[in-house]
């Protein structure tokens, strides 16, 4: 009896002492987890990213199906100058003061921009000839971007001039994305989009915008950082990518520096973070 009591007794020990232990590490892994979360990680930042390429697909898509349709001159824009590929097919609903577009990507449309989409953008606005400024509605019916769905509110003020006397757009959004695995993140700003050069042709290769704005952007699990453009950022629509420009990052206490490079046409950044920089790739 005294040994099997010994035994009860070094095992209740042995037990309690396995619980504590566990307790610990679970208690460790949730603060890792916590200031993971809190962390303007590298990963975040790429999401960022990976979201204002979806983003900036639908505004190029959206601002040259504008374009195109409100030249004087459509009959000078050929088939070859279209932005959008061929599998995307345009169609109009035209009224006495409004019209309606749909842009009708199918089961999978190859965009110039590489990436491959599906569904549906919605276009809507207000006919009005001799107006300087338009607002231009956009929405999206299931319509997805590398099997990235696209939902929310998207909308775009166009002024004919400037004070620069260039064509310019600001862009307001709210945009969510979904990923396969249920994962998403909410991107909600402006931004604001001067063609500074190739507004004078028919031609969109020699478009070129420089882009400022700002945005905050959340993610799934409720974390928020602010972004700032801080250089104005340089679009080609001859390059796939952003190719100079410098975003500032902000959350809570951290903050981080993201450059475009010097022009040249390709899918880097670098990021810097706590004094050190890294190389981080654009797309995804």
């Amino acid at each position: 009896m005294k040994l099997q009591n010994k035994l009860q007794i070094f095992s209740a020990i042995l037990g309690i002492g396995i619980f504590l232990t566990s307790c610990q590490k679970t208690g460790a892994d949730v603060v890792s987890q916590e200031t993971q979360q809190d962390q303007l990680t590298t990963t975040a930042i790429e999401t960022e990213t990976e979201v204002d390429n979806v983003t900036d697909d639908v505004t190029v898509m959206v601002d040259q199906t504008y374009n195109n349709e409100e030249f004087a001159n459509k009959s000078a824009v050929s088939p070859g100058d279209r932005y959008l590929p061929d599998c995307a097919t345009i169609t109009r609903v035209v009224t006495d003061t409004t019209k309606d577009i749909t842009i009708d990507f199918g089961d999978s449309c190859v965009l110039r921009s590489g990436n491959t989409v599906s569904g549906k953008i919605l276009i809507h606005y207000a006919i009005d000839k001799v107006a300087l400024t338009k607002l231009v509605e956009v929405s999206f019916d299931n319509f997805f971007n590398n099997s990235r769905k696209i939902e929310g509110s998207f909308s775009i003020l166009k002024e004919r001039q400037n004070q620069n006397g260039n064509p310019q757009s600001t862009n307001t959004f709210n945009i969510t994305v979904t990923w396969p695995d249920n994962s998403f993140a909410t991107k909600e700003g402006t931004k604001t989009r001067e063609l500074i050069e190739g507004g004078d042709t028919f031609t969109w290769g020699d478009d070129v915008f420089e882009i400022t704005g700002h945005w905050n952007f959340t993610r799934k699990d409720g974390t928020i950082h602010v972004a700032t453009i801080t250089t104005p950022l340089r679009r080609e629509l001859s390059c796939r990518f952003i190719v100079s420009g410098v975003i500032a990052l902000q959350k809570d206490d951290q903050a981080a520096v993201l450059d475009f490079g010097d022009g040249t046409c390709d899918d880097l950044a670098l990021l810097t973070k706590n004094g050190e920089t890294t190389e981080i790739h654009l797309r995804k």
